[in-house]
């Protein structure tokens, strides 16, 4: 059965992208995350789950040096003290990552820094530099305070282009014993409320704050909930299938597609 031209041209233009893909990634191999977050955001964690291990990164200086982290202060650590640093895992060194310590009233130095990274990034010439994501951690454990003023500046003032931005909604079962309190004096047995509690308390969230993110000038492309990654059988399978849904370039999407392990379902 011969293939009609509508057919064959549809099956050429699959071909051109594929090789077009294996181009850019035999040219670049690496898939490079901003990741953005105040301490205790639960950032490492992720980024380990991730990368399938418990192991810490190693860290490389702009000159490509690894940089020892017994010589450094607390606060300097996992590459906090430069936006530039590399932090690389060793079970997959195809993820580069970059962090940000993340906002702080009335500082604007820290947000400044990552408008200069993104903008530089996305101006390089060699693809094997270019940022393809970011993932900004909120942890929501504190209710009274869930969404800082100084975060959301982020998406009041940094525009990224086209480089997607993910929010991390971090901590997200600190919220279960308020919620389990709430639906036992609405009269529900303490069982049920626990079992409720998690669906529950996300879906408030989401609705007194979550929304707040979308409705300012650089909304995020998406969100994802964590809960409990300080479980060994968590992982981050929805933040990899929300980061590839957001990813509209063919070649960027096969690359982070290629260099992912860990979810082989989103190959298919």
């Amino acid at each position: 059965m011969s293939l009609s031209n509508t057919e064959f041209q549809g099956a050429e233009d699959i071909e051109r992208r594929r090789r077009r893909a294996q181009n850019v990634q035999s040219l670049t191999r690496r898939f490079r995350i901003l990741i953005i977050g105040r301490a205790n955001a639960g950032k490492t964690t992720i980024l380990q789950r991730v990368c399938n291990t418990t192991e810490q990164p190693r860290i490389l200086n702009r000159e490509g040096h690894e940089i020892d982290l017994s010589k450094l202060n607390p606060t300097a650590q996992r590459g906090e003290h430069d936006i530039e640093n590399e932090m690389i895992f060793e079970s997959n060194t195809a993820f580069v990552f970059h962090d940000s310590c993340g906002f702080e009233a009335g500082r604007t130095s820290e947000l400044d820094k990552v408008k200069d990274f993104v903008q530089k990034r996305s101006m390089n010439k060699n693809l094997r530099d270019h940022l393809h994501v970011i993932w900004y951690c909120i942890p929501i454990n504190d209710e009274a305070r869930p969404i800082t003023r100084a975060e959301l500046n982020f998406f009041v003032e940094c525009g990224t282009g086209r480089v997607p931005v993910i929010v991390l909604f971090t901590k997200a079962d600190m919220l279960d014993a308020q919620m389990i309190k709430h639906l036992v004096n609405g009269g529900m047995n303490v069982e049920d409320a626990a079992m409720k509690a998690p669906e529950e308390s996300v879906a408030q969230f989401q609705k007194n704050f979550g929304q707040q993110l979308y409705k300012e000038k650089y909304p995020p492309k998406g969100h994802v909930y964590f809960r409990d990654m300080q479980n060994p059988t968590s992982d981050c399978n929805e933040l990899l299938r929300k980061t590839a849904a957001t990813l509209s370039d063919d070649t960027i999407l096969q690359l982070f597609l290629t260099v992912q392990k860990n979810n082989l379902s989103l190959s298919i």
